[in-house]
């Protein structure tokens, strides 16, 4: 099965490039280091090393308590961190600078795989959330390198595909030294597809601490401001169009702040705002929508918002981080699709920490009445305080996984 998935990925690889080539019209990253998606690498590598893979943003910023925590318990390794996308590898510099090595994922193809497996030699690697790839699993088998999925989640959704492709993905999953589930439903879901050695360490995104900085000055901004602040956070392709067409009955003075997901689609969401961060810092008194088009800076635009709404929940893909406005203290309203943090999600909204509605409309009704009750909003934040607190403690559960497998006996 693995050859036939092998070559059908050779006959995709021209559109895979011309695509690449495409993004980079936007995206000047994707035009760069392509010799390293073909396992074609310059890069200097230090004797002992682990690697961590996060695909892009949101598993970059995800990893950072247990990369931090690897770096700490193992200061005579270096870190690969390898990602797919240039929005991706621009935020592994931004997050670790020159602690650690950065470099594409190669895709997977046998050849490339090995070129990158013998380039750095890894004594551990470590796969974030959901990146199953067979041949790269497989090729980490042969060369001895174990493999952790670390963060791991498995949707009903996601699971049901897998399932589909058994013949394919169960020795992939099989493959796998060690998975570290998010929940329970996850850990069940991926034991079903082939996973054989999985425990449930909780999510990694408890662990991340917002940054002190941000959060003061995304305060001080909206105490400057002098206006309620509703923030339609991380949304995606369409949302903000759904979202701002239902904010008829906010009051005139609400400050809509909206942070598109991607930066390539803050020049799209332009013309719906009436200012832009980096173009005016502080929005005019009569401004009624500001965009939000900045990078790393999520922290802030928490702190700066009264009431925020999650975006990606309201069209079918599995919602954003919540999590960071929990931590943050900002009340936060969730739409109906948030299967990407469905734990998280159930255990915040059961806790008093949030709130998850069925559409839009619904969304804006919930943001009107927070935005009229002061004392239900310190409520709400308070409570998505404390349920943060009270979650932490993934990264070490993981860590642990991670030097266990490196003291294993065999492994020096």
């Amino acid at each position: 099965m693995r050859r036939l998935y092998t070559a059908l990925l050779a006959l995709a690889l021209p559109l895979v490039l011309a695509r690449l080539w495409w993004r980079g019209r936007r995206e000047p990253g994707y035009r760069e280091h392509v010799a390293e998606r073909l396992g074609r690498y310059g890069i200097p590598r230090k004797e002992k090393l682990v690697w961590v893979h996060a695909v892009s943003v949101g598993e970059a910023r995800a990893a950072a308590p247990l990369v931090h925590g690897l770096q700490g318990a193992l200061p005579d390794h270096g870190v690969l961190m390898t990602c797919t996308t240039a929005a991706g590898r621009a935020t592994l510099r931004q997050l670790y600078g020159e602690s650690v090595l950065t470099s594409f994922l190669p895709y997977d193809f046998p050849g490339p795989v090995q070129g990158f497996l013998e380039h750095f030699r890894p004594r551990l690697g470590v796969i974030m959330e959901t990146e199953v790839w067979p041949n790269l699993i497989g090729g980490c088998a042969a060369n001895g390198v174990p493999l952790v999925l670390a963060n791991a989640r498995m949707s009903e959704k996601s699971a049901r595909g897998y399932a589909r492709l058994r013949g394919l993905t169960r020795p992939a999953f099989a493959g796998l030294a060690a998975v570290c589930a998010q929940s329970a439903g996850d850990a069940e879901r991926l034991r079903a597809l082939g996973a054989a050695r999985v425990q449930v360490s909780g999510n990694l995104k408890f662990d991340a601490t917002p940054n002190p900085q941000q959060l003061a000055a995304g305060r001080a901004w909206r105490e400057a401001l002098g206006r309620p602040v509703l923030l339609l956070a991380s949304t995606r392709e369409g949302e903000e169009e759904l979202l701002l067409k239902e904010t008829g009955p906010l009051d005139s003075r609400v400050l809509i702040l909206v942070v598109p997901r991607h930066p390539q689609r803050f020049d799209e969401v332009a013309p719906l705002a009436q200012s832009r961060r980096t173009h005016a810092p502080v929005p005019a008194g009569t401004d009624r929508v500001h965009l939000g088009d900045t990078m790393g800076e999520m922290a802030f635009y928490f702190a700066a918002a009264d009431v925020a709404v999650i975006g990606g929940s309201f069209v079918p893909l599995g919602g954003q981080n919540l999590i960071e406005g929990l931590a943050a203290g900002t009340p936060v309203v969730a739409g109906p699709s948030m299967f990407n943090f469905a734990e998280a999600t159930r255990l915040a909204v059961a806790a008093g920490a949030a709130l998850q509605v069925a559409d839009a409309r619904a969304a804006m009704a919930q943001a009107v009445a927070l935005l009229e009750d002061e004392k239900r909003r310190r409520s709400i934040g308070e409570a998505g305080r404390k349920f943060c607190e009270a979650h932490r403690g993934a990264a070490q559960r993981q860590l642990a996984v991670c030097l266990g497998l490196l003291k294993a006996p065999g492994r020096g």
